[in-house]
């Protein structure tokens, strides 16, 4: 029996001895102030987002809480506003799991908010299911909700620069692995709801994030906006497990897994610490930006990610109107725009003389839309 006792002494006490020298880690040391600029935290009623948003209220930031749930997000909103003894903290409407919901809370954005100086892509879910969309829900909640927001508010962000990008990942990305064939024909990571496949699924959607952050810092060179991608420490994706489950696990969280104060340390270091912008792109752990496997930097997988994320929320549509309308502002005001619904290339017909006609197509991926002159 004492040698029971003994072993497990030495074990809390190596426990222990971990948790203060490894676990606790490095601290944000940045001491910006943040007065006159506007933040948006995705997830930031509970856990690590709402630890977050704390710390940025109190450098003076405006920040913007976007959540889910009405009622926890105006909790959240006095509770964050008592706590920074700040009172620019607003709370807006945000479901990740509905990209109606992410346009919306966009235009609403963009319409009462002239700037944007950071943007933190921290929420995120570790359970089954289906967005209102028909996403599975991790790839839909934890990558497409936020790859659509950031490419709404790019342009607010490039007006604002210098400004940051931050893409809450995980050192779970070390296990993910992208099944594009799963999300051209069920629009999910992967399929199965046993503990092991969720957790897969999980770790996919992680690597999601870190590819979407190589990708993305790719198409922000010269614009003076940074992107990075991190791992935290414990959050509250716990709070999705059973309750029982959840009390067994608890003493092994709080020696093995960071707190909510120490997990943000590395989002406020990617958020606000002065000359890393040269690592845009780059992962960050313990505030110490860190080597990836080669899986999680691949280039051709990074493209092939975003061009069907394009495809999924919508935005390529978007873009095949905007290179019209572009081209409509270009031509006479006579000109009119006529859609045909099945996609095809778009046709400009334009009548240099009554004699001559010449036609241009123009290349998008699915618009319908000609510019046509009269007859």
């Amino acid at each position: 029996m004492s040698i029971i006792l003994l072993a497990v002494g030495v074990f809390i006490g190596a426990a222990f001895i971990y948790h203060h020298i490894v676990v606790k880690g490095k601290k944000c040391t940045s001491k910006a102030e943040l007065h006159g600029k506007t933040v948006i935290v995705t997830g930031s009623n509970t856990g690590i987002g709402r630890t977050t948003a704390i710390n940025l209220a109190r450098r003076g930031a405006r920040v913007i809480l976007a959540c889910r749930c009405k009622q926890r997000g105006e909790a959240a909103q006095e509770d964050i506003r008592r706590e920074s003894g700040s009172n620019q903290v607003v709370f807006m409407q945000l479901d990740l799991g509905s990209l109606e919901s992410v346009r919306s809370f966009a235009e609403t954005f963009l319409k009462s908010e002239p700037r944007l100086d950071l943007l933190i892509n921290n929420a995120g879910i570790c359970m089954q299911g289906r967005t209102k969309d028909g996403f599975g829900l991790m790839f839909g909640v934890n990558h497409l909700g936020h790859f659509l927001l950031t490419n709404l508010l790019l342009e607010r962000l490039k007006e604002s620069a210098p400004s940051r990008i931050v893409n809450v990942s995980s050192m779970a990305h070390n296990f993910g692995k992208i099944d594009f064939d799963s999300l051209n024909t069920h629009k999910c990571l992967g399929l199965g709801t046993s503990s092991v496949r969720v957790f897969q699924i999980y770790c996919d959607s992680k690597l999601c994030n870190v590819l979407f952050n190589h990708e993305l810092a790719k198409r922000l060179q010269g614009t003076r906006v940074t992107c990075y991608a991190l791992h935290p420490g414990n959050s509250e994706l716990g709070r999705n497990t059973s309750s029982l489950l959840h009390v067994l696990l608890k003493p092994v969280t709080v020696l093995f897994f960071k707190n909510t104060v120490q997990g943000c340390q590395t989002t406020l270091h990617c958020a606000l610490q002065e000359g890393i912008e040269p690592l845009s792109g780059r992962y960050f752990s313990n505030c110490t930006v860190r080597e990836l496997f080669a899986k999680a930097k691949d280039d051709a997988a990074a493209k092939k990610l975003w061009e069907i994320s394009e495809r999924l929320c919508g935005l390529v549509r978007v873009k095949a109107l905007l290179n019209t309308t572009r081209i409509l502002r270009s031509l006479p005001k006579f000109y009119k725009l006529v859609y045909d619904p099945p996609p095809k290339p778009d046709v400009i017909q334009h009548h240099k003389t009554p004699q001559v006609q010449e036609t241009q197509h123009v290349q998008t991926v699915v618009s319908g839309f000609r510019v046509v002159s009269p007859t």
